[in-house]
């Protein structure tokens, strides 16, 4: 039990002067400026020392309180006691929560379950007046302290810290308040704290807590890997850097609020809960992690504000992520009045990655329809823009949950770019904002990619580029199960259609030639159609087959179709037309060449090695490379 205030007795000064003066002599004895003893040792480390010293300070002060009709000489001796007696207390509060401040272990926060300690001072509130068994009515210190996890008492007043709760561990499903410091101690901490109030030395308890226990939360931010960053250290750091930091910034930061925050405002309510002071707790609060909690939160609001770019997306939407999900448990942390500033702060970062968000879609856009290069990729393989908007908007679907909210209003087109694709949004009426947008980023990736196509000085390589990239968005698409729901299978259709009508193109523009070889007009002897052929059309013939084909060959064997499935479908396509007609070509004219002198000047190749020679196309392979498969064939 906390021990009591003496009754200011009656019967006679020279009792009460008695009393002073072994209050005042208490006092004296542990006045660290007069004794060596008294600097090397502490107060609160011995129950009966405390109760005796917790005593002569009641005592003391009865003679300051307006009630009291004390002599003008104890009166300044009451004074001059009283301010040593606080300077001392101011200690014994620095000593303990030094003692006992020390930073969270972040790794054991992540396994460990809450405790449920409970917490309770019994003090007897009555000024009794019947003081003769003082020693049977009042519990030893050391008995209260051994005592203090008991949820029920028998005394005639029960204080619980805070009122109401009475347990000092506690967890929701989200917020985990631990035990910073041992009950004991707190107890302690809670009977300094009212007599320093009670005492006129409030302001001298607040900055000593707020002092120590911001050290506390300072070491904590250091294990968690928080660092004191100004909001320009931030934006000067190079992108890799802060993506880490960022990932880091996210877990520390749940951390920070639901425990260490959290745990700080308990500790708060429970060692001046029951002073007395109106709002101490939430000044004693405020004065320990304002600081703190703006240099948590400065980081996230840098990384708002920071210049906008594509690849910075993904982690600003990690961020906004973390802190939609941590913003009930900051209204619930910084509840009180004093820290409306930290809510407030948080709600205007969130808001700010929002628009960040919206902002860099906005310019990967633009910056998607005027992507500069020229320089067209070699053999017409899939350019690497087609890659990185395909993975880009591959990443955004993921992210969908929070894209939908945050993306609200159809993609534009400047009415005034003629630079832009027009866009039909009846095709897709019923998609939403986010959907559109990825239609319209593909969309403007086909206009460039078909400007991007007209470098290239053969028109069938031009073709096969346009088939090559349209086939791999289709599919990515078909790959992700949140963007084909996005897209649609409606759209979809049409980019198939559209990579088929470029193969069709380039089979077109590649092969008629070849094709136009094996046609029979300008072959027969004119006038004398039954009678024969020229042979010197066909050997001409012949020789502009074998011409035409070698080169095509020598060519597309450079050329690339990086996907196996197309690659195939395309070498199959091409033979289904270019086999049967030179079949029917050596059927027709054989003999008519055969029949003549070296013939196999002019009949250079089989059907089979004409389609084994097809097969070779589309593989990338250089002059050389073809020349080590003959070889080896």
């Amino acid at each position: 039990m906390e021990p009591q205030e003496q009754p200011h007795g009656t019967s006679g000064d020279d009792c009460s002067v008695s009393g002073f003066d072994s209050a005042e002599k208490v006092i004296m004895k542990w006045d660290a400026t007069a004794s060596e003893e008294a600097r090397e040792k502490m107060i609160f480390t011995d129950p009966q020392e405390v109760k005796l010293y917790l005593h002569a300070v009641d005592e003391i002060q009865r003679y300051l309180s307006p009630s009291s009709s004390s002599p003008e000489d104890l009166e300044s001796r009451a004074n001059s006691a009283i301010q040593i007696a606080m300077a001392r207390l101011e200690d014994e509060f620095r000593n303990i929560l030094v003692s006992h401040s020390s930073p969270i272990n972040s790794d054991s926060l992540l396994s460990s379950s809450s405790s449920s300690s409970h917490l309770e001072v019994e003090e007897d509130t009555n000024n009794n007046n019947n003081n003769n068994n003082e020693d049977d009515d009042q519990e030893d210190e050391t008995d209260l302290l051994k005592r203090s996890n008991s949820s029920s008492s028998t005394s005639s007043a029960t204080v619980r810290l805070p009122t109401g709760r009475g347990s000092y561990s506690r967890s929701t499903s989200s917020i985990r308040e631990i035990e910073l410091i041992p009950i004991d101690a707190v107890i302690y901490l809670s009977w300094i704290a009212r007599r320093m109030v009670s005492a006129g030395y409030l302001r001298e308890c607040i900055q000593v807590y707020g002092s120590v226990r911001k050290s506390a939360v300072d070491s904590s931010f250091r294990r968690l890997g928080i660092e004191k960053l100004s909001i320009g250290d931030v934006q000067r750091l190079n992108w890799e850097a802060l993506e880490q930091k960022i990932r880091r910034w996210i877990r520390a930061a749940k951390i920070c609020v639901r425990v260490v925050f959290a745990s700080e405002k308990l500790l708060c309510e429970h060692v001046f809960e029951s002073v007395g002071a109106v709002n101490i707790h939430e000044a004693c609060f405020m004065e320990t992690v304002k600081g703190p909690a703006i240099q948590l939160f400065n980081f996230a609001e840098a990384i708002s504000i920071s210049r906008r770019s594509p690849e910075k997306l993904f982690k600003i939407l990690d961020l906004h992520d973390a802190l939609i999900e941590l913003l009930p448990d900051i209204e619930s942390v910084f509840d009180l009045k004093s820290s409306d500033s930290i809510r407030v702060q948080a709600a205007e970062i969130l808001s700010r990655l929002a628009e960040a968000a919206r902002g860099i879609l906005s310019e990967f856009e633009n910056a998607v329809l005027r992507e500069p290069s020229r320089v067209p990729v070699p053999g017409g393989t899939i350019h690497p823009l087609t890659r990185y908007v395909m993975n880009y908007i591959s990443l955004i679907s993921e992210y969908r949950p929070t894209l939908v909210d945050l993306i609200m209003s159809k993609p534009s087109r400047n009415a005034t770019d003629t630079n832009a694709p027009e866009m039909d949004f009846s095709e897709v009426e019923n998609k939403g904002p986010l959907a559109l947008h990825l239609i319209w980023i593909i969309l403007i990736l086909q206009f460039n990619l078909e400007g991007k196509s007209k470098y290239y000085r053969d028109a069938a390589l031009s073709h096969l580029f346009v088939m090559n990239n349209v086939h791999y968005i289709v599919q990515k698409i078909k790959g992700s199960v949140e963007l084909r729901e996005m897209i649609g299978d409606l759209y979809l259709r049409k980019l198939t259609g559209k990579f088929r009508q470029a193969a069709t193109y380039y089979q077109r523009a590649a092969w008629v030639k070849v094709l136009y070889c094996l046609r029979d007009e300008g072959l027969r002897t004119k006038g004398s159609f039954a009678s024969g052929v020229s042979r010197s059309a066909l050997r001409e013939r012949f020789k502009s087959f074998n011409a035409l084909f070698e080169e095509v060959h020598r060519v597309q064997s450079q050329w690339l179709v990086p996907d196996s499935q197309l690659r195939e479908e395309l070498k199959i396509s091409i033979l289904e037309k270019l086999s049967p007609a030179y079949r029917s070509f050596l059927g027709r004219f054989r003999s008519h060449i055969e029949s003549g002198k070296h013939p196999e000047n002019y009949i250079k190749i089989t059907v089979e090695e004409l389609e084994t020679e097809v097969l070779d196309l589309f593989e990338g392979l250089t002059a050389t490379q073809q020349h080590q498969r003959r070889r080896s064939e």
